[in-house]
């Protein structure tokens, strides 16, 4: 592990260095904000301690600085002449932690674990994030290069967006990608299937409980907007979600706040919530089954995922991505697709969208020849 110690005072300096090398870390030293500044331009270090009080630069326009420029390294602040109000706003800075001189030894130790396990937890969390959002929209057709620019223009603000389509078209991959390129990206995020989860337990799933509530709430619960706070919460098929927990929504939308089942307690949550349904709301409007208020709550913005039959210009590229993840995960070669197979597929009337391609698609890879031909595509299409 590699870090770096800036302070004015040479003596703390060098004396924070040889201790932290008798530890068995590799550390080097700068004496002020730009040498600092140019050190971590050139090495990659894990953790930087960084005084506060330093002639020219100080150490909190340091920390701006390096916060600013994506630094992975944990930045501690230290500082003699500390007090909570200091302390607080290096750590609302970016700051990890803030230690007051005179150093304590246990105390800087404990301090590097827990940004070593922080660093170790953000590295995880990448990871992950790999895994669960590596789907893409895939295709180069108009519709879908509109979507990405309306995704690029929204995703950076707190704006709520209301996704709308057919089912298998894509919400969920529109709504990933939301989140994917917003400014809560680090923070959770959270999906809920409205239309799987019986209406008389959607709000416990929403808002959630206290002990004793009903009969079956043996512990207190969590609710998915309580799960999501600072970060995104997709309301995935809303137009299903029954009248009294569209009330409950509208207040959270409206104050911010919530109280789980069983209490009167209100809890204050920062969610952005975004929604997608496959159902006209307008027309749930007029029918009396959604709440108009709560309509144009969720739909400051509107994002229509088009039909695969309005996007066939996509076929192509969808098919080979699809060959190739299917392939992937059997272990098996990518088979190859002809120009007739292809163009067969694209006369097809696809009412189940792109997951009814992917269906067809690993159909046609278990059953097809090499490469799947035309043929192939009029026996099991």
């Amino acid at each position: 592990m590699k870090l770096l110690v800036v302070d004015d005072e040479r003596a703390i300096r060098n004396s924070l260095k040889e201790i932290l090398m008798d530890e068995g870390y590799e550390v080097d030293t700068a004496e002020d904000g730009p040498s600092a500044l140019e050190a971590v331009a050139k090495e990659k270090y894990d953790v930087i301690f960084c005084d506060i009080k330093m002639p020219g630069m100080e150490g909190t326009e340091v920390l701006e600085k390096l916060v600013a420029e994506g630094t992975d390294a944990s930045v501690i602040m230290i500082s003699g002449h500390g007090d909570i109000e200091t302390a607080v706003d290096c750590i609302k800075k970016g700051a990890f932690d803030f230690i007051q001189k005179p150093l304590d030894l246990n105390r800087i130790l404990i301090t590097i674990k827990n940004a070593t396990d922080k660093a170790r937890l953000v590295s995880d969390n990448k990871i992950l994030k790999k895994r669960v959002y590596g789907q893409q929209m895939i295709g180069s057709s108009a519709p879908l290069q509109h979507i990405r620019e309306m995704i690029e223009k929204v995703a950076p603000t707190d704006a709520r967006v209301l996704i709308t389509g057919a089912n298998g078209s894509g919400k969920e991959l529109v709504a990933r990608s939301l989140h994917q390129q917003s400014l809560r990206s680090a923070m959770p995020y959270i999906e809920v299937n409205c239309a799987a989860i019986p209406s008389e337990l959607i709000e416990s799933e929403l808002f959630g409980h206290e002990k004793g509530s009903f009969t079956s709430a043996i512990k207190q619960h969590k609710g998915k907007f309580e799960q999501a706070d600072g970060g995104t919460l997709f309301l995935d098929e809303v137009g299903d979600m029954s009248l009294a927990a569209q009330a409950k929504v509208l207040r959270v939308l409206q104050e911010h706040k919530l109280s789980r089942v069983g209490s009167d307690k209100d809890i204050e949550v920062n969610v952005r919530v975004i929604a997608a349904t496959n159902k006209d709301l307008k027309a749930e409007i007029a029918a009396g089954n959604f709440r108009e208020d709560l309509y144009h709550r969720l739909s400051v913005i509107v994002i229509h995922v088009p039909s695969l039959n309005e996007r066939k210009d996509d076929i192509p590229l969808l098919v080979q991505s699809f060959s190739e993840q299917i392939c992937g995960e059997t272990g098996k070669a990518v088979r190859e697709f002809t120009p007739e197979a292809i163009a067969l597929l694209q006369q097809h009337n696809w009412t189940g969208n792109i997951r009814e391609l992917r269906n067809v698609v690993e159909r046609l890879l278990i059953l097809g020849g090499s490469p799947i031909s035309a043929e192939d595509v009029k026996l099991y299409v």
